[in-house]
């Protein structure tokens, strides 16, 4: 199955919930017989989406680009060098033919936090073959990301425990 039109989705804001939903649309899309890659730019590690998508690695391909910790201030090599690898990674899958759904998990983010500049966001979207779907999360989305996306969802934190001292728990945010 091919689209005819693949479009660019960008789930941004402050809410929880962006990652949630760019799975969810990578589960249903991989039910619909489609193939999915996506790339997260921020994580390392064994986390419970990874477990859950094994299940399905026919048809999702997941591989991960951050070195799993926090960038505050400025990048280290390392961090560049580890996203650079997903970007080429995300323009290899876009032009493989293979696959019907990218993500790029945190992208906005990896961009934000000074990763790779915005304007490679940019580059990809408008590179984007005409018969693949486009998500890009993360918080911070550049406007000229959303102005050039065709939907765009901004999660909005109204209420959240984690103000109450929550941590993120197995199965629910981690």
């Amino acid at each position: 199955m091919t689209f005819k039109q693949g479009y660019i989705q960008v789930y941004t804001g402050d809410g929880k919930g962006k990652t949630t939903a760019a799975l969810g649309l990578a589960l249903r899309a991989a039910g619909a017989g489609l193939k999915v890659y996506i790339a997260q730019f921020i994580k390392s590690g064994d986390y419970s989406e990874i477990k859950a998508l094994s299940c399905l690695a026919d048809r999702i391909t997941v591989e991960q680009f951050g070195l799993g910790r926090f960038i505050k201030g400025k990048p280290s090599p390392e961090d560049v060098a580890a996203a650079q690898k997903g970007l080429k990674a995300i323009r290899g899958a876009l032009n493989s033919g293979r696959y019907q759904v990218v993500i790029m998990e945190e992208g906005n983010v990896a961009a934000k936090c000074g990763l790779f500049p915005v304007e490679e966001i940019l580059a990809i979207m408008s590179q984007k073959p005409v018969d693949v779907e486009l998500i890009i999360t993360g918080r911070g989305a550049d406007a000229r990301v959303m102005d050039n996306a065709d939907l765009v969802t901004e999660m909005k934190a109204v209420k959240h425990y984690y103000k109450d001292g929550v941590a993120a728990r197995v199965g629910i945010e981690k």
